[in-house]
């Protein structure tokens, strides 16, 4: 799919989604159509129809800074959002093609790792943005102990969450996780078109998963920044985890993920659990490895 098709569909799901009482528009007679029609889209955007039905079908080129922000108030577009459609402008135009696509890091630096590990009793994880898991550290590893057991490495959240059945375990609000999941990976791939990987991964997804399928034709987009997560794990259960996403300065294309429990909560047992579990993993692989050596 082009990038004219991609920011046609968006805008489009765009309208579709709000009515015209969100607006601040009467609503005469009957819509065949969800949403808002594009004569209304326009008015908001104080341009002609023929401009905005030009807009709508991905032609971008030459829009100018003002109709762009108008456009944005009058679909109502968050942050995230209006990145994305600036990402897909940005890949569709002709004027500019990059020389040659850098793909996501799939390892870190040294010193990456040695402050992953230095937080010993917090699970952190790196991931890139097709959500391969990069590196963990000794809790991110056994937080994330199913999604690393895996016949098609590297450990990815979207494969685990829609192909595995473990993931459904997993994600006690698994509807949730996975429009979060798609949504990031949609605007991923606005802001990288050219990245191999995450096209094949998507293809792959939309090939085997019809709850994927479904949710990448929606359009929408999103970023992770902090929240709160439900897990629930095999060995400790389930438990309600806050976190934090970083971007690696060094590393753009790579962010932290830091999970931590309030203090005293039963999740912050269950962590303490998880750190026991973690380290009687880690004694079976030292007493493995001394056998076959």
């Amino acid at each position: 799919m082009s990038s004219r098709d991609d920011i046609q569909q968006f805008l489009t799901s765009r309208r579709a989604k709000i009515t015209p009482e969100q607006a601040g528009l009467a609503s005469y007679g009957r819509r065949r159509v969800p949403g808002l029609r594009r004569e209304e889209v326009a008015m908001l955007t104080q341009v002609s129809v023929d401009y905005y039905g030009r807009l709508e079908r991905g032609n971008l080129k030459g829009v100018s800074e003002s109709v762009l922000a108008s456009l944005v108030r009058a679909l109502q577009l968050d942050d995230v959002e209006e990145r994305h459609l600036r990402d897909l402008m940005r890949a569709s135009s002709t004027e500019v093609r990059p020389a040659r696509h850098r793909p996501a890091p799939t390892n870190i630096r040294p010193a990456v790792q040695r402050m992953l590990d230095a937080m010993g009793e917090l699970p952190a994880v790196i991931q890139n943005g097709r959500l391969d898991i990069v590196a963990a550290n000794r809790m991110g590893r056994a937080l994330y102990f199913d999604q690393f057991d895996t016949p098609t490495p590297p450990a990815n959240h979207a494969r685990f969450t829609f192909l595995d059945p473990r993931g459904r375990q997993f994600a006690p609000n698994w509807e949730q996780a996975a429009n979060d999941i798609v949504a990031i990976l949609r605007a991923e791939a606005g802001r990288d078109p050219h990245d191999r990987q995450l096209t094949d991964l998507i293809g792959e997804l939309s090939t085997r998963s019809d709850e994927f399928r479904i949710r990448w034709a929606a359009h929408n987009v999103h970023q992770h920044k902090s929240g709160s997560k439900r897990i629930h794990h095999r060995a400790v259960g389930e438990m309600a985890l806050d976190f934090e996403v970083m971007t690696l300065e060094g590393d753009p294309t790579l962010r932290l993920v830091v999970f931590s429990a309030e203090p005293q909560s039963p999740s912050h047992d269950s962590l303490q659990l998880l750190s026991n579990w973690a380290a009687t993993l880690e004694n079976t692989e030292r007493a493995d490895s001394r056998k076959t050596t």
